[in-house]
């Protein structure tokens, strides 16, 4: 009755801000859905990247979460112009969007004064303008709390070693709550503290302990070492408080946009044995060289198992198109002569995307193999699908070590950090998982957590009862 009777107070207004990427605007989306149910109407920031082509990527995708949820509206800042930055990590140019983007953010919010501002990592220099502003700040973490653990513990680590994580080799990093990793494994844009994708991401920490609160898309069952120790203060640096964490997760993408390609995939699924089928699909952004798809097409077809494999051209070598969009890739020129035709009735190759979520629920896929992208393991685990690790990027080798040694639901796909995974490493892990008593074992671990996800994510679990109580309090207040 007391949720009811919330519900029909005005709308105060909660502005979400998710930095560039699909990724984190999708995460940032399932958010406001829950936001907006709860009574408060809401307003997502869109920010893109200079070079990006803005609206007309997201226009449509956007318009249509309006049409569907009347109370989330979008705001679209103005294209600005970065100044040149000279870093290896395209993370630099995201931080720095954000940053050159704050004083079109203050005039929106100056003009709105929303009651919330919740912002991704990414744009930590928001919470200056929501200060400036007297709007309660937090963050909303899209990465796992495991992740979080490790950029609160940045600084410290950052005082104890002048030493760059690239040169450390396989020496351990220790951080609380979390397995310690080879410092090979850290994230890449803090491997080396002369990049300022480094400096970035150390200072990003004092934004994180002088918010309001900290939304982590986990749920605590997954990570409860993790969750616990920051909670307890051990991972911030002394002399910052710890905020509140708020484990709200895992929010996936609740339905994919129907298209040809789609329907073709599941088409095809559907014409499978269950628990049948590898499905490797690595993000918007992972892309292997023409080498490396020829190993995996070797690795698969030797294997001899069935599979679902999503193929992206090659990535340019102009880092300034890191984030463009790949073009089409020509199947015929990247993939061994004669490979379509030999395995046309055992696997299917799609060009550049696939309903990920949706393949990961049909009950014919019985293995990912994954770039360890945070969405990625929590639509893996939501479908209860066992993972083989290959991370690229970001914090994805963090997550990797979390998933195999921590949670046990992964597998990694040796040479992951080398120049090449080798055809041979591929049938081996994919054999390993499909056909061992050893990969038995890891889908059930995955489903266990499955199991979980959905008990955190009914009413009154325990994810939605501390959003629920977080919403409600914002309304009240």
């Amino acid at each position: 009755m007391e949720r009811a009777a919330i519900t029909t107070m005005p709308r105060k207004l909660v502005v979400l801000y998710p930095s560039p990427g699909m990724g984190h605007l999708v995460s940032m989306i399932e958010l406001g859905k829950i936001i907006a149910a709860r009574g408060l109407a809401v307003t997502i920031v869109v920010i893109d990247l200079p070079h990006n082509t803005g609206a007309s990527a997201t226009g449509p995708f956007l318009a249509g979460v309006s049409a569907a949820n009347p109370t989330i509206s979008f705001h679209r800042l103005p294209q600005v112009v970065l100044p040149p930055v000279k870093s290896n990590h395209p993370e630099t140019l995201t931080f720095e969007v954000a940053r050159v983007s704050n004083p079109h953010l203050r005039d929106f919010l100056a003009a709105t004064s929303p009651a919330v501002l919740v912002a991704d990592f990414f744009c930590n220099v928001a919470r200056g303008v929501a200060s400036e502003l007297g709007i309660p700040f937090y963050f909303f973490f899209t990465s796992g709390a495991e992740v979080l653990a490790l950029y609160l513990h940045l600084p410290v680590l950052h005082a104890q070693t002048t030493a760059n994580f690239q040169d450390m080799g396989d020496e351990l990093v220790h951080v609380p709550g979390i397995p310690s990793f080879p410092a090979t494994d850290s994230m890449l844009p803090i491997m080396d503290r002369d990049d300022v994708a480094y400096t970035k991401f150390v200072s990003v920490c004092s934004d994180l302990c002088l918010s309001q609160g900290i939304l982590v898309n986990t749920f605590r069952s997954l990570e409860p070492r993790a969750v616990e120790t920051i909670i307890a203060g051990l991972c911030s640096p002394s002399g910052l408080p710890t905020p509140p964490v708020y484990c709200i997760g895992p929010l996936i993408k609740m339905q994919e946009v129907s298209t040809k390609c789609g329907d073709e995939c599941i088409a095809w699924l559907d014409a499978q044995p269950k628990d049948s089928v590898v499905f490797l699909c690595f993000g918007s952004l992972g892309r292997f060289s023409a080498k490396q798809i020829r190993e995996v097409a070797a690795g698969l077809e030797a294997s001899r198992q069935r599979f679902l494999w999503v193929v992206k051209s090659p990535p340019s070598d102009d880092p300034a198109k890191k984030f463009d969009g790949p073009s089409e890739p020509d199947l015929d020129a990247l993939l061994p002569e004669g490979f379509l035709d030999r395995t046309k009735e055992t696997g299917l190759v799609v060009k550049s995307w696939a309903p990920q979520r949706d393949v990961l629920m049909h009950e014919a896929v019985a293995v990912f193999v994954t770039h360890c992208g945070w969405n990625s393991v929590l639509e893996s685990i939501m479908a209860g699908v066992p993972m083989l690790a290959w991370p690229l990027y970001a914090e994805q080798r963090v997550n990797k070590v979390f998933l195999e040694k921590e949670l046990g639901l992964a597998l990694t796909m040796e040479g992951y950090d080398k120049e090449m995974v080798k055809a041979e490493e591929v049938a081996a892990k994919v054999k390993w998982m499909m056909d061992s008593d050893g990969g038995r074992v890891i889908r059930g671990r995955t489903q266990a957590a499955m199991r979980q996800a959905n008990e955190a994510m009914r009413e009154d679990g325990e994810s939605e009862a501390t959003l629920a109580s977080l919403v409600d309090a914002w309304v009240l207040a």
